[in-house]
């Protein structure tokens, strides 16, 4: 779906310029945001979600690796950790690692959860779960839990046990050793099959989000940076609905997304809309959509703290399909992402509001003279997008375990490499860049550190562009 935007002179501006533009503007405004975001998210990252921990004057880690005793990683092991910050949980990602930050120096108990570990698998020293580890703040301390045949000899394997000295590895945390039957670089057609199936899952709810971007950019042309808070606000809604008023996991999504609509609407009718009358340029509203970004993202620090919000505290059920394992919130919340999509190309195809928002993207002048509200589908736009969003955060902290008050903020760059590579405006775009821009995020990590594998979806981007710069469902437009 493309989009022509008019100026307060009434002239249109090319649409192939305008990709152009934004492009820039995305790539300076991108770099600002994360000089600016970084030290936030170095202190308080989602348990086993978006980021490892990484150890500063402020901050101490307790890591670990998780691998089955045929060297294959454990993804989805649950981990928790009692000490003077409280209660911390961790999950083990798609390479097994886990990772939990901790505020203040100490004795902290780590217990694995053996429910969530892969049937059959058992501890090779069960005496020592839960275990001690003592974390100073600026080191990490490693907790190992082999898995495999009980070892011989009466007592603990010395070899397991983590060096007093922290040193650092690529996840920014301690150098984590390798259980016994490790296999060097784990590519292997299971752990392929099980990347593959995540990259599938994390796509899909990741374009939940980028569709609701993509809708609002093409009706409007504004590139709307505070996207992200409305994600983390689904999410943060749903962990108040279900651990503080104590409402079931179903209400408390309902209300959840509800609302996060509601502040889409608001958003419109407060300030978009005056800015549009007013006649404020497209640069001048992204850069106060950068500003509201910060200052929403900070309010929920101060309010919520920078540490994991867990949405649900149960331990989710896993199933085995083949090689694959995933868990059964994991199954629904896939269900409920296609069918809302297709709810959503329902609208946009067979609906005449659905017609109406397509027509006033493709041209909002001639949309206006055919006797189209443009303001009434930019709110309904708006207020959709809004929504989207807040699904896709309470469906992505399910995914991950945790929430917290940057998770969106840590997505937003990859649902605008989602939005551009699938094509600037297309809403059906932004799906399939999604879709490909989660394969490649969990795929890398076969090859490259887990906590780069963002960089090496912005990387395929770049290629794509340099291909086909109007993205894969975007339409060339001459200029000139």
């Amino acid at each position: 779906m493309r989009s022509a935007v008019l100026d307060p002179g009434g002239t249109t501006t090319p649409p192939l310029a305008r990709r152009i533009a934004a492009l820039l503007l995305l790539a300076l405004t991108s770099v600002t945001l994360l000089l600016v975001a970084t030290p936030a998210r170095a202190q308080g990252p989602v348990a086993s979600a978006t980021a490892a921990c990484v150890a500063d004057a402020a901050t101490g880690c307790i890591v670990g690796t998780l691998r089955t005793a045929a060297g294959e990683p454990v993804v989805g092991a649950v981990v928790n950790v009692t000490g003077p910050t409280g209660e911390l949980t961790a999950t083990s990602d798609a390479t097994g690692r886990w990772s939990v930050a901790v505020t203040e120096a100490g004795e902290y108990e780590v217990t694995l959860d053996v429910a969530t570990i892969p049937a059959g698998e058992t501890l090779r020293d069960p005496g020592n779960n839960p275990r001690t580890v003592a974390v100073g703040l600026g080191a990490s301390q490693a907790a190992l839990f082999p898995l495999g045949a009980p070892a011989g000899g009466g007592g603990g394997d010395t070899d397991d046990e983590p060096s007093d000295s922290p040193t650092t590895d690529t996840e920014g945390g301690a150098a984590v050793p390798e259980t016994p039957g490790s296999t060097g670089s784990g590519v292997t057609a299971a752990r392929v099959a099980q990347l593959t199936v995540n990259g599938l899952v994390f796509g899909t709810l990741l374009a939940l989000a980028s569709v609701g971007l993509s809708l609002i950019y093409g009706t409007t042309g504004l590139s709307n940076f505070a996207h992200g808070e409305q994600v983390s606000l689904g999410g943060i809604l749903a962990y108040v609905g279900t651990q503080v008023v104590g409402l079931p996991l179903i209400p408390s999504a309902i209300i959840a997304v509800a609302l996060g609509a509601a502040t889409g609407w608001l958003q419109d009718a407060g300030l978009w809309k005056p800015l549009r009358r007013r006649g404020v340029g497209m640069i001048q509203q992204m850069i106060v959509t950068i500003g509201l970004s910060m200052a929403i993202s900070y309010v929920f620090q101060f309010f919520f703290g920078a540490g994991p919000l867990r949405i649900v505290t149960d331990t989710p059920t896993s199933v085995s399909i083949g090689p694959v394992r995933i868990t059964t919130t994991t199954l629904w919340s896939l269900a409920i992402a296609a069918i809302v999509l297709g709810g959503v190309a329902f609208f946009l195809l067979g609906t005449r509001a659905g017609r109406a928002t397509r027509a006033v993207a493709d041209n909002p002048a001639l949309a206006a003279a055919s006797g189209i509200s443009v303001n009434g589908m930019i709110r309904i736009v708006w207020t959709l997008g809004a929504g989207l969003a807040a699904l896709g955060g309470v469906l992505i902290g399910l995914y991950f375990g945790a929430t917290s008050w940057y998770s969106g903020g840590a997505l937003l760059l990859l649902m605008f490499a989602a939005v551009t590579l699938g094509g600037l405006g297309a809403a059906f775009g932004a799906l399939a860049g999604s879709i490909v821009i989660g394969l490649v995020v969990e795929l890398s990590s076969l090859w490259i550190p887990t906590d780069m594998r963002y960089a090496s979806a912005l990387v395929i981007l770049i290629l794509v562009l340099l291909v086909r710069p109007q993205g894969i469902l975007g339409r060339a437009t001459r200029v000139g």
